[in-house]
């Protein structure tokens, strides 16, 4: 079956950089379009990045742009998330998730597929 197993959370100080790793099996990788969302407390799920099937098309939400940069390995069924400049307002479930097809999507209905989530903690 299809698994989403994300790593690399845990507890950072503000200015600090964490890397998100989201490794997928039981899917053909590289039909899919992946993304990175995240969930506060209280909150609802919001979109973070997205990458296309072949990396060319990369978005951002606006909250992260410039700070977060996604990237993805075909060859190790892999996508990333590489995060600097932390704050607090960062603090969130990370959810790695995949969408079948070219382009990622803002639209959490898209996805076919989601990891469980890593916790990411910024401290001020």
């Amino acid at each position: 079956q299809v698994q989403l197993v994300e790593s690399g959370g845990g507890l950072v100080q503000a200015g600090g950089s964490l890397r998100l790793s989201c490794a997928a099996s039981g899917l053909t990788f590289n039909n899919y379009a992946m993304a990175w969302f995240r969930q506060a407390p209280g909150k609802e799920r919001e979109f973070v990045a997205g990458i296309s099937r072949a990396g060319v098309t990369k978005t951002y939400s606006d909250s992260v742009k410039g700070r977060f940069t996604i990237s993805r390995d075909n060859a190790k069924n892999t996508v990333y998330l590489q995060m600097n400049s932390l704050k607090p307002e960062d603090t969130a479930v990370y959810y790695c998730a995949a969408r079948l097809g070219m382009n990622p999507s803002t639209s959490i209905p898209q996805y076919n597929y989601w990891g469980q989530g890593t916790q990411v903690t910024v401290s001020s």
